[in-house]
């Protein structure tokens, strides 16, 4: 479903369009709480970022911005200028509870699990914990200890790697279910392709399932689930890197500004190379040996000294 959104500052007269699922902003309120935007630390990059909770913040959903150059909205009998639209999609709060317990990991020590999530900075993390399933989910990433009524956590690096690579595996069974084209000949800009390869293998699609998932872990973990899947390192970045890894420009996270109307952007669009005419096809295949360049009609003349 769509809805706008009034921004909290700047003008009144500026609106968000926003496509979320019912079920972000549910009707059926239990404890008389609504949906709410809120700051947390995004899991790949430890920046903010804008993510939701939904009502009873029994889920949490990821905010992305879809933007198109001069691309605009008619909202009633006015034109929005901002034309990005918000898409919010649930996402599993485990991803953005795994930085703490690593964290926390590193000390050593079984600790309870409201200790571990605890963040200065973004304050709203501790409602993750009231997310479905996420105490249970914990023994995902987690080795746990129970003392009397309390129950203690440690961080578990192989439990959390086996539970990416599930995560991997599931997705490829998506990929595969959905029809979604993967592999080299994928456009990074669309993420689809022309023409349906036939010679698309298994590692195709591990490599793209692990590009959607490394943009929720650190790169660290990133390399320990590549080495898992058994996918070989990658010799051109630049040139082989499959098209999940790529962060789209029209598809990227949304900056948590204090006003929530931020986006996240690259500093500069690579424009491509200009289409050559025929006569400038012609003129650059032409002997230039002996001709002089432009510039040198426009040089400074040397002044001579008179004897």
């Amino acid at each position: 479903m769509a809805s706008k959104k009034k921004r909290s500052l700047n003008s009144q007269n500026d609106r968000w369009v926003v496509i979320a699922a019912d079920s972000a902003v549910d009707a059926k309120k239990t404890d008389g709480s609504n949906p709410v935007f809120v700051r947390l630390k995004n899991p790949a990059t430890d920046a903010a970022s804008l993510y939701l909770f939904g009502t009873g913040d029994s889920q949490v959903y990821e905010v992305k911005a879809f933007d198109e150059n001069y691309h605009s909205w008619f909202i009633g009998q006015t034109v929005q200028r901002d034309g990005r639209l918000l898409y919010i999609t649930p996402m599993d709060p485990l991803y953005l509870l795994l930085p703490y317990i690593i964290k926390a990991g590193k000390e050593g020590n079984f600790q309870p699990v409201e200790q571990v999530v605890m963040d200065e900075d973004f304050p709203a993390c501790t409602r993750l914990l009231r997310c479905a399933r996420t105490r249970t989910s914990l023994l995902l990433v987690a080795e746990e200890k129970e003392v009397g009524s309390q129950r203690f956590y440690r961080y578990s690096q192989e439990k959390a790697v086996e539970w990416l690579k599930k995560k991997a595996e599931q997705t490829v069974k998506a990929l595969k279910k959905s029809g979604v084209s993967v592999g080299g000949g994928v456009k990074s800009t669309t993420y689809f392709r022309t023409k349906q390869e036939c010679n698309v293998q298994e590692e195709d699609y591990l490599r793209y399932a692990h590009g959607l998932i490394s943009e929720y872990i650190s790169e660290d973990l990133s390399k320990q689930l590549q080495k898992v899947l058994q996918l070989p390192e990658i010799l051109s970045p630049k040139d082989v890197e499959p098209p999940s890894k790529k962060r789209k420009l029209s598809d990227g996270p949304v900056e948590a500004g204090e006003d929530y109307t931020k986006f996240n952007s690259a500093s500069f669009i690579r424009k491509p190379p200009k289409k050559m005419t025929a006569a400038q096809k012609s003129l650059a295949k032409a002997d230039k040996s002996g001709m002089k360049s432009m510039s040198a009609f426009f040089s400074p003349k040397v002044k001579t000294e008179k004897n």
